[in-house]
């Protein structure tokens, strides 16, 4: 089933159902999935860790896995 179909079979039973407790679960989701950002989740300290490790891949401050690995082995 492609995703236009299976929205259409949503959208039939949405509109089918009179249950208020479905109906509010299924805007609890859409409101969750608008705001989820797993960004907001990590700590300023996670964040600039991430931040600085682009700019050194940017910069092609990379270190080749290989190589990485065999001075730990």
């Amino acid at each position: 089933m492609n995703i236009q179909t299976e929205k259409i079979e949503l959208i039939k039973m949405l509109l089918d159902t009179e249950n208020p407790k479905i109906i509010e679960s299924i805007k609890n989701i859409f409101k969750k999935a608008k705001t989820a950002d797993f960004w907001d989740d990590l700590s300023v300290e996670q964040r600039k860790e991430i931040e600085t490790a682009s700019l050194e891949i940017e910069n092609g401050e990379i270190t080749d896995y290989e190589f990485f690995i065999e001075k730990h082995r």
